[in-house]
């Protein structure tokens, strides 16, 4: 069986909202190897109507993001692209991760926003993520928001029009 190393940033953190996908067995298999932070410093911002976070491809901006690596199996990657909807939304790509126990260089799958609309920039840039850390940027999970689908996407990326 093949695993797969994941940096998660985000909701996706032990007590945070989408924990429970990582730890669902049905979703297939997922180990918590250790917390660690970005290698580079990247823009963490949190963005859209539903205040989701969001890592910006801007190495050298921002901050060393903390964060948790996991090892998860094919199937549970699948899961976690479909989540993240993957590629058209947010991308997955190797990155260097340093884990906090050994600080040890490893590279993982990260999940970063490519086209982002330019004031994604002017957000406060964080060093971690914590859904419930602002009242006023409370994360709105998918279940409870008002528009099912992707017309959201377009309140911090930049959407390419169809070819004709």
């Amino acid at each position: 069986m093949s695993f797969n190393l994941v940096f998660v940033y985000g909701t996706l953190k032990r007590n945070q909202p989408n924990h429970n996908l990582l730890m669902n067995k049905e979703n297939g298999a997922a180990k918590l190897i250790n917390t660690g932070t970005t290698r580079q410093k990247y823009p963490l911002v949190i963005g859209s109507r539903y205040n989701i976070p969001y890592l910006l491809p801007a190495p050298g901006n921002g901050e060393h993001v903390q964060g948790e690596v996991y090892e998860v199996d094919n199937k549970m990657l699948g899961v976690l692209d479909i989540l993240e909807c993957h590629p058209e939304y947010y991308e997955r790509k190797i990155d260097k991760i340093i884990l906090q126990d050994s600080e040890e260089e490893i590279d993982c799958w990260i999940y970063l926003l490519f086209r982002y609309k330019p004031h994604m920039m002017e957000l406060p840039f964080l060093k971690a993520y914590f859904s419930e850390g602002d009242p006023e940027k409370k994360y709105v999970a998918k279940y409870s928001r008002e528009v099912i689908g992707k017309e959201y996407w377009s309140d911090v990326k930049i959407m390419e029009s169809p070819s004709k």
